[in-house]
C-alpha cells in the first residue's frame, strides 16, 4: 500500500516543486515504485520529469472527467507521472458543486495504491480547493523551505491549516518533515532561521539541507530531474541524501 505525501507551501519560489521531482527520481534511483501526481496548474513538475504539458489523459480529467487513474499514467525512466497542463486551474471552480469535492483525488487514486510505494502529490502554492484535495489524499505533507523571514512567517500558517485539515478531514495526516532548501551556511540569516525551526519543530526538520545549485535549475529546461541531469553535482548529491534519510525514516516506523 502506498505512503501518499503532498508537497506544499503557500509561498513560491521555496523548491517546492524542484524537491517533488528530485526526491520522486531519487526514490526510483533507490528501486523503490513511486508516483508524481502533479497537482499545480503549472505543470512543471510534468516537465520537470520529462512529460508534456498537453499530455492527456491528465490530472483534469482525473478529477474533473472521471477519467480512469491508470489510464491518467505516464511511465519515464524517472518514475511514473500523473501529468497536468493550465486546464488544471478551472478544477478548483468546478470542483465546488460536488459532494465531497475534497476528497476526489483521494478516491480517484485508489485503483493505485497497491501499485506503488510512495505516490507524491505537488500541490500549488496556495491554499485552495487542489491543494486541500491534495491533503485529503495524503498521509503527510512535506514542506520545502527556504531559509528567509518571510518563510519563516509563512510556516506558522501552512502548520495551522494542516492541523485543521487533520482535525477536519484527514485524522491521519502528519508533518512529514521540513527541508531546508537554497541553504546557504555561509550566512547568518540562514543559520538563525534554521536554529528557530530546530528549536520549535525538532527531528520534524530533516538533517540534509538543499544548496543553491545552477545545474539544479537548468535541469528542468532539458526535462530532466536534477539527480539525472548532474548526479556529481552537490544538488543532485544532496537530493539523494535527502531520499536515503526519508527511507530511513519510513522505514525504521
Amino acid at each position: 500500500m502506498a505512503k501518499i505525501i503532498a508537497f506544499a507551501n503557500q509561498k513560491g519560489g521555496v523548491g517546492k516543486t524542484t524537491s517533488c521531482v528530485n526526491l520522486c527520481a531519487a526514490l526510483h534511483r533507490l528501486g523503490k515504485a513511486v508516483l508524481l501526481v502533479d497537482g499545480d496548474p503549472q505543470g512543471n513538475a510534468s516537465s520537470g520529469m520529462g512529460v508534456a504539458k498537453s499530455t492527456r489523459p491528465n490530472t483534469y480529467d482525473l478529477l474533473i472527467n472521471d477519467a480512469k487513474a491508470e489510464d491518467c499514467v505516464v511511465h519515464t525512466e524517472y518514475g511514473d507521472v500523473i501529468p497536468t497542463g493550465k486546464e488544471l486551474a478551472a478544477a478548483s471552480v468546478e470542483l465546488i458543486g460536488r459532494e465531497q469535492r475534497e476528497y476526489t483525488l483521494k478516491n480517484s487514486l485508489k485503483p493505485l495504491f497497491a501499485d506503488y510505494d510512495y505516490i507524491l502529490i505537488d500541490c500549488p502554492p496556495s491554499l485552495e480547493l487542489l491543494t486541500v484535495n491534495a491533503l485529503v489524499a495524503a498521509n503527510s505533507v512535506l514542506v520545502p523551505m527556504q531559509c528567509e523571514y518571510y518563510a519563516l512567517e509563512g510556516i506558522a500558517d501552512l502548520l495551522t491549516s494542516i492541523r485543521m485539515c487533520s482535525k477536519r478531514l484527514n485524522r491521519r495526516l502528519e508533518i512529514e518533515g521540513i527541508v531546508l532548501t537554497m541553504y546557504d551556511g555561509r550566512t547568518n540569516l540562514t543559520n538563525q532561521v534554521a536554529d528557530e525551526l530546530r528549536r520549535h519543530l525538532g527531528s520534524k526538520i530533516y538533517e540534509t539541507t538543499i544548496p543553491r545549485s545552477i545545474r539544479l535549475s537548468e535541469a528542468p529546461s532539458h526535462g530532466i530531474p536534477g539527480v539525472e541531469y548532474d548526479k556529481n553535482n552537490k544538488g543532485s548529491r544532496a537530493y539523494m541524501a535527502l531520499a536515503e534519510e526519508f527511507l530511513q525514516r519510513n522505514e525504521s516506523r
